[in-house]
């Protein structure tokens, strides 16, 4: 079985390689445009953030303008003008932008809490690859509300070994785009009868970039027109791709800049009340006090401390409803881990990562494990990203000892899209609890290359270290992508092995080999209804997904047929069928006293998505899965509906319904999660999510108060409480409130 998988695999990336040039032969060409180049210029005065440009220190700026389309015709000059301008000094890049509109009471705002979504919005994007490497950027970005939105985009978005696009890689810690990696800055936007304009000013301190005094940094900017469903970019981006294809931006040229000393520091002081209801009588209260700081080794390295860390602001996990065998994945959230998290990325996204910081400080069950401290180094050294980690954890009293993680890795960019890396895991437990030889490690390498624009060959082999583990500890993965206007075309080979054990990272199922083909088309027919087109494009796809064990049964296989309808106001219809394998060698319980008998299980079944206009005040989006499940059949009903008043208030409430019913017996479980926020301002606000789950029988309510000063300081007030639902436990099982506040003190400021 190995042998075939891996001849199939050769036999498909010889065949990419000696097919590319006739596939660019087969469409229209891909023009490789002329590098654009934007002069930023010094100023004596810096100018106030108002979201007015027409200042006049902004008449030194020259402008910048001149946008293409990529949607909805690529290439074709955009329909409204935009204008930017740059200025900076020894503190800070200060950027300002007209985005003019013939419609100005047409424009499109859905929110202004900060990074909140901007796929349904008129928006402005920015993009700084400060080191020039054409792979890595900052991302700022605004709405006519004055959302302040930033990133930290690695690998030019991609999300994992084997996949790019166009979408966010993860919400969390992870390859690709970083949404929650929040820096200081600051932005203002104005509306009026000529459109709407921002000005944003970004402290030097926020920014890595090299020693050198003249900088050349790769530039781009996108701009949305969200009515129109117009996407427009200053330096051309092919519509497949989207602004985090660093390596299609422009440059920009004429900044002397001077290197600020970077030293903050940010204590924080917190008050609690909790009372767990199954083993506490009354409220237990604590008062908890710590600090973070970040010193600057150099311009493009950083060093950061922590000292008895707290999270307490961080939002919940939103519950899910597992009818597998296997791990599900929780996107990171925690701030600490979050800037430069890219560095430290090795394996398949959500399936085999080498690293994933969930696994310090957080139980399997999502326990909270205290964390003494730790240091963290990353940025860049010369042509190398580089990260280190080191961080202790406390031990909890007979479920878990306290532990040191160590993590160290290493990054050469190389051109064309290509990489090559390393990277080390050390899990050491350090105190009483720890048994005797109590420790895990993990080595892994990686490497991307990309030939030509079109294809792209990457892969990852690792192994672990536990001892008296005796087996197969290994894991690698090949792949490759062909990626065309047209369509894109990929496969990808991964084995994982019995005892492979990272214990710091992520796996989603261990002892396998797993083949991955996609191949997904891109079609534009012009399709009219009532005078109107009403179709942007048809993405026809097929994929196909195997897994087996190493004596060749086949423990899962999917065959997925769709037909994705993208609608001209930005709506969607997908309708899929699809196969399903799933192989047991042992009884699976899959829900209590049902037991799913060894076996394997073939299954026809449709699996249809859809949602209406999402900038809408008034939005629905829904899932269907209907057809064959194990030794049965399953209907599974997801609905969202959502709302927005302006940009105030914001709420939705989704339903997930899956109605099982097996030889074994029957069962139903339900999923309700309703979401809403009130918007002070784009920096004061009120929060609330409740779930209930009647798979656990609880409903959980959080409640968060958020007043930020800067990124991710400021007054926050939590409310969080569970309650039992059924038979193990009727009323209140866990309450708290706490109540933290930290503050940013720039000392060389």
């Amino acid at each position: 079985m190995a042998k075939k998988i891996l001849s199939v695999c050769a036999t498909w990336l010889s065949l990419s390689t000696l097919t590319s040039q006739s596939l660019i032969a087969e469409q229209p060409q891909e023009t490789v445009p002329k590098t654009r180049i934007a002069q930023a210029s010094r100023t004596m005065k810096a100018p106030l953030i108002d979201g007015l440009v027409e200042k006049d220190e902004w008449s030194a700026a020259k402008v910048i303008t001149g946008f293409t389309q990529a949607e909805p015709y690529e290439g074709a000059a955009a329909t409204e003008k935009t204008e930017v301008r740059i200025l900076y000094d020894n503190q800070a890049i200060y950027i300002g932008v007209i985005c003019f509109d013939t419609a100005p009471n047409k424009i499109v705002t859905r929110d202004q809490r900060r990074d909140s979504s901007l796929d349904d919005s008129d928006s402005f994007q920015i993009i700084l690859d400060t080191y020039m490497d054409h792979q890595n950027g900052f991302l700022f970005a605004t709405n006519p509300a004055g959302m302040e939105y930033d990133g930290q985009v690695s690998k030019e978005g991609e999300a994992g070994t084997g996949r790019s696009g166009r979408g966010r890689a993860q919400s969390g810690a992870g390859g690709g785009f970083n949404l929650n990696w929040d820096t200081t800055w600051d932005v203002q936007s104005q509306t009026g009868d000529y459109g709407w304009s921002a000005e944003l000013l970004i402290p030097l301190r926020s920014l890595r970039y090299s020693a050198k005094k003249s900088q050349v940094w790769g530039l781009n900017f996108q701009r949305n027109i969200r009515r129109k469903r117009e996407q427009v970019y200053w330096s051309p981006v092919s519509r497949i791709y989207n602004i985090y294809r660093v390596s299609a931006a422009g440059e920009l040229h004429g900044l002397e800049l001077a290197q600020p000393r970077n030293f903050k520091v940010t204590p924080y002081v917190l008050a609690s009340s909790h009372r767990d209801f199954q083993l506490q009588d009354s409220n237990k209260l604590n008062t908890q006090f710590g600090v973070d700081a970040k010193f600057g080794i150099t311009q493009s390295l950083n060093l950061d401390l922590t000292v008895n860390t707290d999270f307490a602001q961080v939002e919940v996990d939103t519950q899910q409803i597992n009818l597998t065998r296997f791990n599900l994945f929780f996107p990171e959230k925690r701030g600490f881990f979050l800037e430069n998290s890219g560095n430290f990325v090795m394996g398949k996204g959500r399936q085999v990562e080498l690293f994933f910081s969930r696994s310090i400080g957080l139980g399997n069950t999502g326990q909270v494990i205290p964390i003494k401290g730790g240091a963290r180094i990353s940025g860049k050294a010369g042509r190398y990203n580089v990260g280190l980690i080191n961080m202790q954890t406390n031990g909890l009293s007979g479920l878990s000892p306290a532990n040191n993680f160590t993590v160290a890795s290493v990054r050469r960019d190389l051109p064309n899209h290509s990489s090559l890396g390393a990277i080390f895991v050390n899990r050491n437990a350090t105190n009483g609890l720890a048994r005797e030889k109590d420790y895990n490690r993990t080595f892994g390498l990686d490497g991307k290359w990309g030939i030509g624009k079109a294809l792209t060959i990457n892969g990852f082999a690792a192994r672990t270290e536990t001892p008296e583990v005796v087996g197969d500890e290994s894991a690698y993965n090949i792949g490759g992508e062909i990626r065309k206007r047209v369509g894109r075309a990929s496969i990808e080979y991964t084995q994982v092995g019995a005892q492979f054990n990272p214990e710091a990272g992520f796996l989603s199922r261990r002892n396998y080999r797993n083949l991955e083909v996609r191949l997904f088309g891109h079609w534009r027919p012009q399709v009219y209804a009532f005078g109107k087109k009403i179709v942007r494009e048809f993405r026809p796809h097929i994929s196909y997904k195997g897994f087996w064990d190493f004596k060749g049964f086949k423990e899962t296989e999917s065959i997925h047929i769709d037909s994705h309808v993208d609608f001209e106001n930005g709506a969607f219809f997908s309708p899929a069928v699809q196969h399903t394998v799933e192989g047991l060698t042992e009884p699976f319980e899959i829900y209590p006293d049902i037991i799913v008998a060894p076996g394997t299980y073939r299954h026809w079944e449709i699996t249809w998505r859809w949602n209406t206009n999402e900038s809408k005040a008034f939005s629905y989006s829904g899932i269907l899965d209907y057809g064959g499940f194990l030794s049965g059949k399953r209907r599974s009903i997801d609905t969202t509906l959502n709302y927005r008043l302006d940009t105030t208030f914001i709420t939705s409430i989704a339903w997930s319904y899956n109605d099982i019913r097996l030889r074994e017996g029957n069962f139903t479980a339900n999923l309700v999660q309703w979401q809403l926020a009130y918007n002070f301002s784009p920096f004061i606000y009120l929060q609330g999510f409740v779930q209930y789950n009647d798979r656990a029988n609880i409903w959980s309510s959080n409640i968060r108060f958020t007043w930020l000063t800067t990124a991710s300081t400021g007054l926050f007030i939590v409310y969080n409480d569970t309650q039992g639902f059924g038979d193990i436990w009727m009323g209140p099982k866990n309450r708290s409130l706490m109540i933290k506040y930290n503050y940013q003190l720039d000392i060389f400021n």
